[in-house]
């Protein structure tokens, strides 16, 4: 298997080596990852596009007619060819095959599937797509519809869900910091159910309010709970439009799956691509002019999962087009101008057009309802929140809300008066009886952490307390005509009066009323999650030619250096005459070679006995099996001499 991939690999150098610099151009552009790379040669870029990241890369932008096709010739394997491609894909008409066609050129253009000897080669790395074979190519689905639409309708229509999602996130915020919130490596349902129940609220919203949270650094996990942040209390100061300008941005940051069933991830898994899903979506709608709109969403979805299936599922896109209404991203079919702000910049600049200014009163109704034009401020939230549940434009008096206000130390009085502060129309008669009857029976009983006692001043009260059913898990005993001793810790029995109807409060030892507070703490959000990539600037698109045409020409093979016919003559002379010469230096051995190939005049000093030479002026003429050929000045005699014999050789003039 090592073998056939280094042979693939291979191919792929061999295969780009053919290819012009626009061709290459082309690859590295759609293969952007691997063109960041920097490869110093084609055999390096064949190395950087069989990476797995890179092929992972590639094969998810592809759309699914590409994967229908890539997929089938990977099953063919060293088979695998058009026709075959075309056999096994029931390619039988004229569109078939175009879109076969157009298939093969887009997985080429991407270095995935290219030609060779008569087949097809895919590249070493890529594994199946499917579980199954794919029978034939996937259609594409219809374009998604278009109609004229005046560019301020969705604006004015994604107000209302934005203003919707910071007053959600902001009571969240609230109540991680005065209730405990459980939540360790995900938040569990049955977390998230009662979160949706205390935030009157859906799951999937509050799912997404919990994420937005937690991705915009509001809210951190902290001891298997969530808790606020640091940066938490700056963010709900600020005004409505700084806080939806956080979640906006947000929301394309969101890594964890839309849609799925188990509740959103305080810290997503890393094998989730939600993120890519999200700004897909709003990408798609960007993609729109201004003053038009989709005509049915289900056509948009329908496209985004046939044209990259790696990155959207149906459920998954569908339930991130929810999200992105809920945001005020898109609305009426059309992305909004926060939508457009979002993947340009510049969202701080849009945002307050999308959620009202604060409103700082409140209308007290006989119903015992309160109604908020808007987003609350800080201060009408914390009066609201002291004896009332629910949100802007949704908050309701009761009896027990009334009673934490008085549990946390209010008098009756100064609660009146504080909510007569806020109220646009006075506070109501019939809640101004509510808040009296409450405080009339509040206080009657106390609970003393002793371990614990209970004690009125009432003994008729103190006998019912004690026959009540559903205060048997604490033991109650009667210690004395106004005390009943409990078997379970202060907490546990105040808990558990305050379910059966009954509004005690606690008392230290000595008598003096306790005023219960919940302990609230701040935590550092995570770090930022490391941006995806290399540490390399990426390339440009001038750069990219520019690199494409640097590597054919390094790949193009250079020209032999072919010496002129005498000169390479006279090398191979002198090379023969060195080694038949065991005396003469290398300059004398050269001028020899010169006049041999020039037919050119010198004078040689010949050995003639152990101790003489006899000198000859002569023309070399030619030389052979270590004799040399000439003629001899000054009559032209032929003769040949030894070149082993020769001794010296000088140049000479005027012959």
């Amino acid at each position: 298997m090592h073998n056939r991939r280094v042979g693939r690999k291979t191919a792929l150098a061999g295969w780009l080596r053919e290819l012009d610099a626009v061709e290459l151009r082309d690859i590295l552009a759609l293969r952007k990852d691997a063109a960041d790379r920097r490869p110093h040669s084609l055999r390096a870029l064949a190395d950087e596009l069989t990476t797995t990241a890179s092929l992972r890369a590639a094969v998810d932008g592809l759309d699914q007619a590409c994967r229908d096709v890539l997929d089938t010739v990977l099953r063919l394997g060293d088979e695998a060819g058009v026709e075959a491609l075309a056999e096994r894909l029931r390619c039988n008409g004229k569109a078939s095959r175009a879109e076969l066609k157009r298939a093969l050129g887009q997985l080429r253009a991407r270095a995935l599937v290219w030609p060779a000897a008569g087949r097809l080669v895919s590249s070493p790395g890529l594994r199946l797509l499917e579980e199954e074979p794919p029978r034939r190519i996937t259609p594409a689905p219809r374009t998604p519809r278009r109609a004229p639409q005046n560019r301020g309708f969705a604006d004015r229509a994604a107000i209302t869900p934005a203003t919707s999602t910071v007053d959600g996130v902001t009571r969240l915020v609230d109540l991680c910091d005065v209730e405990q919130v459980t939540c360790r490596a995900v938040l569990g349902l049955r977390e998230l159910r009662r979160l949706a129940g205390v935030l009157r609220s859906d799951e999937g919203r509050t799912r997404l309010w919990v994420g937005l949270a937690v991705e915009a650094r509001l809210l951190a996990v902290d001891d298997g709970r969530l808790v606020p942040t640091v940066g938490a209390d700056a963010w709900r100061a600020a005004s409505p439009a700084e806080r939806l300008t956080a979640l906006a941005r947000a929301w394309p940051r969101l890594t964890w799956t839309p849609g799925k069933q188990r509740p959103a991830s305080a810290e997503a898994s890393s094998s989730d691509s939600g993120d890519r899903t999200r700004r897909g979506l709003l990408e798609g709608y960007a993609r729109l002019d201004e003053d038009e709109a989709f005509e049915h969403r289900h056509e948009v979805v329908a496209e985004l999962v046939w044209t990259r299936p790696a990155v959207h599922g149906r459920a998954a896109t569908e339930a991130a087009l929810v999200e992105a209404e809920s945001v005020g991203l898109v609305a009426l079919g059309a992305a909004t101008a926060l939508g457009r702000a979002v993947l340009a910049g510049g969202v701080d600049e849009v945002a307050g057009r999308f959620v009202p200014p604060e409103a700082v009163t409140a209308h007290l109704r006989p119903d015992l309802t309160a109604v908020v034009a808007g987003l609350p401020s800080r201060e009408l939230s914390g009066v609201l929140e002291l004896a009332a549940d629910g949100a802007a434009g949704g908050w309701r008096f009761s009896g027990a809300s009334v009673r934490r206000a008085l549990d946390a130390g209010h008098e009756p009085d100064a609660l009146l008066a504080r909510l007569a502060s806020v109220a646009e129309h006075g506070v109501p008669p019939t809640l101004a009886h509510l808040v009296r009857e409450v405080a009339r029976q509040h206080g009657r009983i106390t609970v003393t952490p002793v371990a614990c006692c209970v004690r009125t001043e009432d003994p008729v009260l103190l006998g019912e307390i004690a026959a009540h059913p559903s205060l048997a898990p604490l033991s109650l005993q009667p210690l004395g005509p106004t005390v009943l001793a409990s078997a379970k810790p202060a907490a546990e029995t105040l808990a558990l009066l305050r379910a059966a109807g009954y509004a005690p409060t606690t008392a230290a030892v000595d008598g003096m009323a306790v005023v219960e507070r919940v302990p609230r703490r701040r935590v550092e959000p995570p770090p930022v999650r490391a941006a995806t990539g290399g540490w390399r600037t990426p390339l440009t698109g001038h750069e990219v030619a520019k690199l494409a045409a640097a590597l054919v020409e390094r790949e193009r093979p250079r020209p032999r250096f072919v010496l002129p016919p005498v000169e390479s003559q006279r090398i191979g002379t002198v090379r023969l005459l060195r080694d038949q010469s065991l005396v003469l230096p290398d300059s004398e051995v050269v001028l020899l070679a010169d006049a041999l190939v020039s037919r050119t005049s010198v004078e040689i000093a010949v050995a003639n006995g152990p101790r003489s030479t006899v000198k000859h002026v002569i023309t070399p003429v030619d030389h052979a099996a270590g004799n040399l050929k000439a003629n001899c000045a000054p009559r032209g005699e032929h003769r040949e001499f030894l070149v082993s014999r020769i001794r010296s050789v000088r140049a000479v003039t005027g012959v």
